[in-house]
């Protein structure tokens, strides 16, 4: 059984003395999302396009950070080196997946998006698989552990409420634990799985 305090805390040791180098890597991220929005009719074209990279990018440099290998800001463009096409078209299928899962009724859009969580990380190890390989991966994964990722993600909410109390600063260490601490989960239920 997974332990998810186990797995915050395991975060925070990883993330020791590379506070710094997250902050600054995942602030990157938002600004560049954040920028692409911004852009005058193209913006939420443009802004979906990158989001699918992005989030293997984010993916890949937590992972590295997970591991206690050495991550560089620049891992965050990973896959528009290494397969770009898969992560645009798996993050669509995600999208579109999910967004099915919620017409129909708001609990399948979440157990969707839950089962499709781990896409980004398969898809930062494996940039070779296809994208519907890594979604239905992920889906097979996450297969018993969805409850599971449902309630460290709550306690990862309960920690933004927080932040929200620091004027929205709390955020820039947030950030970078959330995705560090999904990478964890994504290590335990890997070995779960092989």
């Amino acid at each position: 059984m997974i332990n998810n305090s186990e797995i915050m805390s395991d975060a925070r040791e990883s993330l020791t003395g590379k506070w710094p180098l997250a902050i600054g890597t995942f602030l990157i991220l938002i600004l560049i999302s954040m920028g692409a929005s911004l852009i005058p009719y193209a913006g939420q074209i443009i802004g979906m396009v990158i989001a699918g990279p992005l989030s293997v990018g984010a993916a890949f440099f937590a992972l590295k950070i997970s591991r206690d290998q050495e991550a560089k800001t620049d891992d965050l463009f990973f896959s528009f080196n290494n397969n770009l096409g898969n992560s645009i078209l798996a993050y669509l299928l995600v999208f579109v997946f999910a967004f099915i899962g919620f017409i129909l009724l708001i609990i399948p859009g979440i157990i969707v998006a839950l089962a499709l969580s781990q896409t980004w990380f398969i898809l930062a190890e494996n940039p070779s698989m296809d994208s519907y390989s890594a979604v239905v991966k992920s889906k097979d994964m996450m297969n018993g552990y969805k409850w599971q990722y449902f309630k460290i993600g709550l306690r990862l909410f309960l920690l933004g409420i927080l932040c929200l109390f620091t004027l929205g600063i709390g955020f820039l260490w947030l950030i970078p634990y959330q995705y560090v601490v999904y990478a964890k989960f994504y290590e335990q239920v890997k070995a779960a799985n092989a």
